[in-house]
């Protein structure tokens, strides 16, 4: 790497300033998104600036130009953005600013959980941002890697999050604050994906609100949804809290370089708002366990009614079939009877007795009351 660029030590002043939803800019609105669409379509280099005293010196249109601008101005610092890169692209600028192959692998791979490793005099730093989509009401996470090394900034990404072409106009809004160096572009954007989180979790509020109201509604489709959110929040937990030990983690290496007592307060204040959203974050996790075990109560006390019903309606039901059974038995006794009688057979000598016929009918009395007696003491009728 060439002597003139200077060596990796964290800024000893860096003026912060937050960004806010809705503050005004000088510069047109542009996204990402935008600036990869007017790339080549074969192209992922988003954005390669290279600048010298916080100003842009050039905007090169390959990694070769940026090299080659870079050699050639003293003092300077690039700052490459890429969009999913390939192998070749990686191990174009692996060797360019000697990145250590282990860094290199987790760059292409992706599914990183946040962390920061340093190699020498480089520092990789991987973030996951979160972006909530109001449409399909669903949280969507990405992955965003950093090199910080002196006299470069490599960005790559891996998903939509975070809006880094925000980023680089803020910074660039500001030539005393990116003449600072590489590590003020970390600070920016560790600030851009921190502030990111505040719409996903007014978006997760919103969302379990909605689904108190179902649970008590009696939605049978409430116990889907909980459980489909409560798997985003803990994913976004998986995001947000790992970055806290990142934070921690340049904390620590700000004493060992020597870094201003001011950028430690920023560094802070990013922690603090990070705390904050892990702490809702963790409380929303309790809520969805509570709704869910609340909408597992309710469910099995809609079961017990509907069996409390159902048997109900078995026993009418049983009521009824008995007493239909016990008429019919009745009225069975004296159709038997007859039929005996009426199948007019020579012999039988109950048809020529002069009391046959009260004998009969006494006899179908006899047992239609005994057996009315037997249904009714057994309460079937």
């Amino acid at each position: 790497m060439p002597a003139k660029r200077r060596t990796f030590l964290l800024p000893t002043a860096l003026s912060r300033r937050r960004v806010h939803a809705g503050r005004p800019d000088a510069t047109a609105p542009a996204t990402d998104a935008t600036v990869a669409a007017a790339a080549p379509p074969d192209s992922r280099l988003i954005d390669s600036a290279v600048y010298t005293n916080g100003h842009r010196y050039a905007s090169p249109n390959s990694l070769a130009e940026t090299y080659q601008c870079l050699h050639e101005q003293d003092g300077a610092m690039a700052w490459i953005g890429l969009y999913r890169p390939n192998a070749d692209q990686i191990a174009s600028l692996a060797e360019e600013f000697k990145l250590h192959h282990l860094a290199v692998e987790d760059a292409i791979t992706a599914h990183q959980r946040p962390k920061l490793e340093r190699y020498g005099d480089t520092l990789f730093v991987v973030l996951r941002a979160a972006r909530y989509d109001d449409a399909r009401e669903e949280v969507e996470f990405s992955e965003l890697h950093l090199f910080i090394g002196p006299g470069f900034v490599i960005t790559v990404r891996h998903g939509e999050a975070p809006d880094l072409a925000a980023v680089r106009r803020r910074m660039e809004a500001e030539p005393e604050m990116l003449a600072r160096g590489p590590e003020a572009v970390l600070y920016a954007v560790l600030d851009q994906v921190v502030d990111g989180y505040a719409p996903v979790v007014s978006g997760l509020e919103n969302d379990i609100d909605e689904i108190e109201t179902e649970v008590f509604g009696g939605d049978p489709k409430v116990s889907r949804r909980s459980y489909e959110l409560s798997r985003e929040v803990i994913e976004f937990q998986r995001a947000a809290r790992p970055l806290l030990g990142v934070l921690n983690a340049l904390s620590t290496g700000f004493a060992k370089y020597g870094t201003e007592e001011e950028l430690q307060r920023y560094l802070r204040d990013v922690a603090d708002h990070l705390t904050q959203v892990v702490e809702r974050v963790d409380g929303f996790r309790h809520l969805l366990q509570n709704i869910l075990t609340v909408n597992a109560t309710l469910v099995s006390q809609q079961q017990n009614e509907e069996m409390r019903s159902l048997t109900a309606a078995s026993y009418e039901q049983n009521e009824e079939i008995k007493k239909i059974s016990s008429w019919a038995a009745i009225l069975f006794a004296p159709t038997l009877i007859g039929t005996v009688y009426g199948m007019n057979f020579d012999n039988m000598p109950e048809l020529k007795w002069h009391l046959g016929y009260p004998f009969a009918i006494a006899l179908m009395g006899l047992v239609c009351l005994g057996l009315y007696l037997i249904f009714k003491r057994r309460n079937w009728l």
